[in-house]
């Protein structure tokens, strides 16, 4: 019954990915013979529809992460997935599937100390997540090369088959429909969560619900970037969409522009370059943010144009 399930889910979403891919060719053939020479393989066509999956769901997710103050939880939990990963590989079970067991024990982990001791969150995420990674990478040791053990750190965006970019779409998808029905409460959780406790919002749900979502996005960027690069995407997407604007549905926008930027451009120059593709992508988002910073209100360019035009106003 399940097999059928998982057989008959595949199929669909083989059929949608290989629409995209189509579509993708498509417009490929319009851009000049440069910039879409790398795109004329199908391993590449699957990376980039991997990397704009990752782009959307980490650029969304990014914007909680920073306004919760929550790049720690990102870092630990993306460390927590590694013993998931090897034991899903140990049993020849779905990679994805380890790792969102593992990330989501950690997650609530960490609230459960942080609870019931006199633990603060930081230390508590600190433990949790330097244990799980020490443990996941005693059981790589015994059971899987180095190579494995790169390709899961630093991601291997390029070797992503069409059941590995399946999976990333339907979970995508899941995380993304998680954030539209639940929306306004994590709007109200996220700004002030005292408030959504007195008008009757279970904030503890909703905190444990954020974290399994902040999970899943991790689990989700496995492939692309790897365990330890994905925080950089869960974190500078949100962050240079917040020296632009201080709105959410704007930052949310912003970000989603960034991650799928800074995804692309760094498939794209990783080829050319023959460079770490997970590692081109944070290298990329991270230009981004810097020239986001020099241009914001508040950046030294923004600040220069001010000056001048206060020092105009008043010679004249």
């Amino acid at each position: 019954m399940l097999n059928t399930l998982y057989e008959s889910l595949l199929a669909l979403g083989t059929a949608w990915a290989n629409l995209l891919i189509s579509w993708l060719s498509y417009w490929m053939g319009w851009l000049p013979a440069a910039i879409s020479e790398p795109f004329q393989y199908q391993f590449m066509l699957r990376a980039l529809l991997t990397s704009l999956v990752v782009g959307v769901v980490c650029g969304i997710l990014s914007c909680y992460v920073v306004l919760k103050r929550w790049a720690l939880l990102g870092d630990a939990i993306s460390h927590a997935v590694l013993p998931g990963v090897a034991i899903a590989y140990l049993l020849g079970a779905p990679m994805l599937v380890g790792a969102f067991v593992s990330g989501g024990i950690t997650a609530v982990g960490i609230g459960f100390i942080q609870r019931n001791t006199r633990i603060k969150e930081d230390s508590a995420m600190g433990l949790m997540f330097t244990a799980m990674f020490a443990l996941g990478v005693v059981i790589i040791s015994r059971i899987a090369t180095s190579t494995h053990l790169m390709h899961i750190l630093f991601g291997n965006v390029l070797g992503v088959n069409m059941e590995t970019l399946v999976t990333t779409m339907y979970t995508g998808a899941f995380a993304l429909l998680v954030v539209l029905l639940c929306y306004k409460q994590f709007l109200i959780y996220t700004f002030d969560p005292t408030h959504a406790s007195a008008i009757g919002m279970s904030t503890g749900m909703i905190h444990y619900g954020l974290m399994l979502l902040l999970t899943l996005t991790i689990v989700t960027s496995l492939e692309t970037v790897g365990v330890i690069l994905v925080v950089a995407m869960l974190i500078i997407p949100g962050a240079t969409a917040s020296l632009l604007t201080h709105r959410l549905p704007r930052m949310m926008a912003i970000s989603v522009l960034v991650g799928i930027a800074s995804t692309t451009l760094g498939l794209y120059f990783s080829f050319q370059l023959d460079v770490a593709s997970g590692g081109m992508m944070v290298l990329v988002a991270f230009v981004i943010f810097v020239v986001a910073g020099l241009v914001s209100p508040i950046g030294p360019i923004r600040r220069q144009l001010r000056r001048r035009a206060h020092g105009g106003l008043e010679a004249g």
